[in-house]
């Protein structure tokens, strides 16, 4: 009989299911090892990996009523509420859409298929120990089960070198990441004499702040700034963008990124809210430096993988502003802005995989005429880009929208102008895409080949871009879960 407290674990524990189902099924069916090479008969497992995410998506839903106040389990090891539910939803429509638009990526291209799938679950099992984390301890255990699995898929196409260069670099940085994220922990737990977020908060509300507390507070923002990619810890991304399987760099940029902003909401949005004024100044530069710099180099990449790293960048600087504002309407508006990011990005980077694997490569000049030689996904990919860039009345539009209302309402008018006038210049490499897609011609490029799994998750995707156009019933359901976790 399970135990009642790891029975609150569900989710979790349906997700560590899920992977090892793939598995098995993978094994009954007869098939674990086939050669490297095109194996269409073996897409059906990206369709059963998405079916099994879409599930879990559904158990995480249901608990929703369950769940109208703070669960604490194991004395507050864990606690289970509604933001944690939000960003876990999140993390498995991410598996969901990766595993059925890379059904034939995969079949075609990686020797271990079910293994591939495995890794997504496990890592999205990771982020979920980190939406749930009530305690440093277990927010490390979250972040590296993510990071191992991240560090395998990212070195998953065996025989492209690019690959396992992406792989080692992401190694070696994201092990220099996790050993800053446990020096700022020490020291956290050096001056509160515990590492479980409600006695962490307790004792700087009863003692105030030492100057150790905030050193380890900054070490442990300096980890998560990595793992979201905001400069100046960026400088991986590029590189590890570009030579991951363009699926697993669609993941690695949006689930993957939203794990990292979980993780600083659950610690500088509860633990150190009472500090502060001592670490909010460096949220606030990392925000900046993000959308100027992110935005900056976009302009000059000429690999659409690499434009889209840049972009990324950018976009955590974005999201960072809702975080500066120490608001639930903030937290809010970040939560809608990473939902919404989950889609238009992938969506996007499953165009790329699609136009990629026709050009064999990803240079933006392979776009050129892609509105005659594929009129519906040049039409799909500009929506897509229309809402990175923020153009009304696309979901990419609401989410800054949002983010800055919640930042002007703070006085936070130097971020505010900043996010709008980088916001205007990224238009420019955005619609570099569509101009080479819609005013160059074709040349003797041939029509991009769409499959029909591939095709499905990328109608998924814009579909959620152009309906929440109407925001109000997401909206309201991430103001009730910030509002439950954010006094403010």
């Amino acid at each position: 009989m399970i135990p009642v407290e790891l029975a609150q674990l569900k989710p979790e524990l349906l997700t560590l299911g899920a992977a090892l189902a793939i598995i098995l099924a993978d094994l009954i069916q007869g098939r674990g090892r086939l050669p490297a090479g095109p194996q269409a008969g073996r897409r059906w497992i990206g369709w059963f990996s998405g079916l099994l995410a879409v599930g879990l998506v559904a158990v995480v839903a249901g608990r929703w009523q369950h769940l109208s106040w703070p669960v604490q389990l194991w004395g507050g090891v864990v606690v289970l509420d509604r933001l944690g539910l939000i960003f876990k939803a999140i993390f498995l429509l991410g598996v969901a859409v990766v595993s059925v638009g890379s059904a034939d990526y995969a079949a075609q291209r990686f020797r271990h298929v079910a293994e591939y799938y495995a890794l997504l679950f496990f890592s999205a099992l990771g982020m979920m120990l980190m939406a749930s984390a009530g305690d440093l301890i277990t927010l490390y255990l979250g972040l590296e089960l993510t990071t191992l699995s991240l560090y395998v898929l990212c070195s998953f196409a065996k025989d492209n070198p690019r690959s396992a260069e992406a792989g080692l670099k992401y190694i070696i940085l994201g092990a220099t990441a996790s050993a800053v994220y446990l020096y700022g922990s020490s020291l956290i737990y050096g001056m509160a004499g515990t590492t479980q977020f409600a006695t962490i908060a307790r004792t700087i509300g009863w003692f105030g702040v030492e100057t150790g507390m905030i050193v380890g507070a900054i070490f442990v923002l300096a980890a998560f700034g990595f793992k979201i990619a905001a400069v100046p810890f960026h400088m991986w991304a590029p590189d590890v963008y570009q030579g991951a399987p363009t699926p697993v760099t669609g993941f690695l940029s949006t689930a993957s990124k939203a794990a990292g902003f979980a993780a600083i909401v659950r610690v500088f949005l509860g633990p150190m809210l009472g500090a502060a004024s001592a670490w909010l100044v460096f949220v606030v530069a990392l925000s900046a430096l993000s959308m100027v710099v992110g935005n900056l180099l976009a302009l000059s990449q000429r690999d659409i993988k690499r434009m889209l790293a840049y972009s990324g960048i950018a976009q955590a600087g974005y999201a960072l502003v809702g975080i500066a504002t120490l608001s639930s309407l903030g937290t809010m508006a970040t939560v809608f802005f990473l939902f919404q990011y989950l889609f238009t990005n992938l969506g996007a980077f499953l165009i790329v995989t699609a136009v990629g694997s026709t050009e064999g490569d990803d240079r933006i000049s392979g776009y050129q005429g892609l509105s005659r030689r594929s009129p519906l996904l040049a039409a799909a990919l500009l929506v897509l880009l229309l809402s990175l860039g923020g153009i009304p009345p696309l979901s990419g539009f609401w989410a800054k929208l949002f983010v800055f209302w919640s930042a002007a309402s703070r006085g936070l008018y130097g971020l505010v102008f900043i996010g709008v006038l980088t916001s205007v210049m990224s238009l420019y490499y955005y619609l570099m895409v569509a101009r080479a897609m819609y005013m160059e011609p074709p040349g003797e490029k041939p029509p991009v080949r769409l499959t029909l799994p591939a095709a499905a998750a990328i109608l998924i995707c814009v579909l959620v871009v152009i309906g929440l156009v109407y925001p109000r019933p997401l909206l309201d359901m991430a103001y009730a879960a910030a509002s439950g976790f954010v006094s403010r």
